[in-house]
């Protein structure tokens, strides 16, 4: 897929962050694009930004990718409007920084629903109109895919799920010309982290990081765009991201300890 004109791409969770920089790039690169979101202003108004910057076609759905009804309701309204799916971009997804032994299972349940099943059912309800195609699934993941994030335990369940799910897909579809894609950011400015949730399930309102000092949505956007343009496998991003997914392979136990001193050292840790 080196050309994208006309191509129609579906970006789930794009009303902020990465989601609406993807939406805004893919829309460059001449797509219709369709965003979805739960909060229906806040994704009318990235709407009317995509359209500012790129003049594109753009469709609103407004959906909770954890209800499969909604979900199945995000391809029947693509297909009424543009008549095709050939790329599906999973990035919505929640957060979380707790110790596992002060959590309500709750919020991990939350985490699987968005993060894992949000995945799972928009890409079942996709995939048959991108298979015609030949087109794209994509899992905007993490680097928490790959390692278990002390604090983060449900965040860290979901995207291991998120990988063995789209690696067996994959597979599945060798012969089928389907191409599949993780992407693992690495710590991204977005909102992601400011609507964690807590051990009781409520958002923290607040990112134990410098959000100015990691790396912008809109450069994501564009690696995302380039690897669906040339099928990779897979993007890992951030220095940090591939020397930890590195290491984890021949050093485990000491990238344990790493992850638990970084992770010490932030601020609202729950290991203070």
């Amino acid at each position: 897929m080196s050309e994208l004109k006309n191509k129609v791409v579906i970006i789930t969770g794009a009303s902020s962050g990465i989601g609406k920089a993807c939406a805004v790039e893919f829309a460059k690169e001449g797509c219709k694009v369709v965003i979805t979101g739960r909060n229906a202003q806040a994704l009318a108004l990235a709407a009317n930004e995509i359209k500012l910057i790129a003049n594109a076609d753009v469709l609103q759905v407004v959906s909770d990718v954890s209800i499969e009804n909604d979900c199945k309701r995000i391809m029947t309204e693509t297909i009424s409007s543009f008549g095709k799916i050939d790329v599906l971009i999973n990035n919505a997804g929640i957060s979380m920084r707790a110790l596992f032994n002060m959590l309500d299972l709750k919020v991990i349940k939350q985490l699987m629903d968005t993060n894992f099943w949000g995945t799972v059912y928009c890409t079942k309800y996709a995939l048959p109109e991108i298979l015609k195609s030949k087109g794209s699934v994509v899992g905007i993941s993490s680097v928490a895919g790959y390692l278990g994030l002390p604090g983060r335990t449900g965040y860290s369940a979901s995207k291991f799920a998120m990988h063995g799910f789209l690696g067996a897909l994959r597979s599945e579809n060798l012969k089928t010309g389907l191409h599949v894609l993780i992407c693992c950011p690495g710590y991204t400015e977005s909102n992601i982290r400011k609507t964690a949730l807590n051990q009781k399930g409520q958002v923290q309102g607040d990112t134990p990081l410098d959000e100015k000092k990691l790396m912008s949505a809109e450069e994501v956007a564009q690696h995302i765009v380039k690897g669906v343009k040339n099928r990779k496998r897979t993007i890992i991003l951030t220095a940090q991201g591939k020397i930890s997914v590195l290491l984890g392979k021949f050093f485990p136990a000491w990238l344990d300890k790493m992850a638990y001193n970084t992770i010490a050292k932030e601020a609202d840790s729950p290991f203070k």
